[in-house]
């Protein structure tokens, strides 16, 4: 029999534990105590191959059904979003597989026109870059922020996996191929900063797992309606939150999710709720939080180390 193990478990090395109460106070721009970010993803999968959420039971290739259903956000549900967000005069962050220059060109384009942040993907939302050996998720990396940088002008600072895949050399690589941030990670309502092997850092922007239309709509089968209210709730207590200390609230939307038209009717409504607070918040983009976040630890290296 196995002698009993009673000592600390393994750990990830990249951050120390600190509890939430026990942080350095600041203040985001404006004064403000909460920032909000609109985190859109926009994905293309590979036809009759690979990974993709599903409506449907999943059939013999080709799933017709649910590659189908997944690509009506490209085609409709994400230009309904964009004009949503015009409306609102929100900006958002756009998370971009780099595919879609092959496939949808224009969608980026509107996005860069809009002057959303464009944050790096990966390349197809049908791959997990977690399967990749540390050579080629380098080059996956380097690659795509290549290819952002030559079809759109800006080079992402940004990263979150496709499926939030990694490996455990993903935040060094990130560093070493010039990302600034990780949204991967969902464990603080903070920026936490990563330690890289490289000694340059990375910073954790807090992205939801459940203020998040997947694994609300598709896992837990939650209503439209329902994740609205979700959105409008977890705001609601959020602002109240942050009177004591700064915050971050990130929603995380998927186009042939929320841009079906009848979710969309909630979401525009949840997100007038939250424009209503304008004064009291501020609507940004992780790329934004990052950089407030790096002129903080530059005045004050002690309170962010």
């Amino acid at each position: 029999m196995p002698a009993v193990y009673t000592g600390p478990l393994p750990d990830h090395g990249r951050f120390a534990y600190r509890a939430i109460t026990r942080r350095p106070d600041y203040h985001w721009p404006g004064g403000a105590r909460l920032a909000v970010y609109l985190a859109l993803n926009h994905e293309h999968f590979a036809f009759a191959e690979g990974l993709g959420a599903m409506i449907g039971p999943a059939s013999p290739q080709p799933d017709v059904l649910n590659y189908s259903w997944r690509e009506y956000g490209n085609r409709v549900g994400a230009w309904r979003c964009l004009e949503l967000f015009d409306q609102l005069q929100l900006p958002a962050a756009a998370l971009i597989n780099t595919a879609l220059y092959d496939h949808c060109s224009e969608l980026v384009a509107a996005c860069v026109a809009r002057g959303d942040e464009l944050v790096g993907h990966g390349h197809s939302n049908a791959e997990r870059q977690s399967a990749l050996d540390e050579a080629s998720e380098r080059d996956l990396l380097a690659l795509c922020r290549e290819r952002m940088q030559a079809h759109s002008r800006v080079a992402p600072t940004g990263w979150l996996s496709p499926w939030i895949s990694e490996s455990k050399l993903t935040p060094d690589l990130l560093a070493e191929t010039g990302y600034r941030y990780t949204l991967n990670w969902c464990h603080d309502d903070q920026p936490v900063r990563m330690t890289t092997r490289d000694g340059k850092g990375l910073w954790s922007i807090p992205y939801p797992q459940e203020l998040n239309d997947i694994p609300m709509i598709v896992a837990r089968q939650m209503d439209g309606k329902d994740f609205a209210q979700m959105i409008v709730d977890n705001f609601d207590e959020m602002l109240d939150q942050s009177r004591q200390q700064p915050l971050v609230m990130g929603i995380a939307l998927h186009p042939y999710l929320v841009g079906q038209p009848y979710r969309l009717r909630h979401l525009r409504r949840a997100l007038q709720h939250l424009v209503a607070a304008r004064g009291e918040v501020w609507f940004t983009t992780p790329g934004a939080i990052c950089q407030h976040m790096d002129a903080l630890a530059n005045q004050h290296p002690e309170a962010f180390a």
